[in-house]
């Protein structure tokens, strides 16, 4: 690949990892991971 393949496509994937931080970091995801892990973490023997 030449220069310019390497530069166009570390800008696509800064811009792929963008997306994926506004996606995980949204409330919807962060409320539901917490729910997840405290209903791991809570255990009736």
């Amino acid at each position: 690949m030449t220069t310019v393949e390497y530069a166009i496509g570390t800008v696509v994937a800064a811009a792929f990892a963008a997306v994926l931080y506004k996606i995980v970091t949204g409330d919807s995801i962060v409320s539901g991971l917490t729910n997840l892990i405290q209903s791991a973490l809570t255990t009736n023997w």
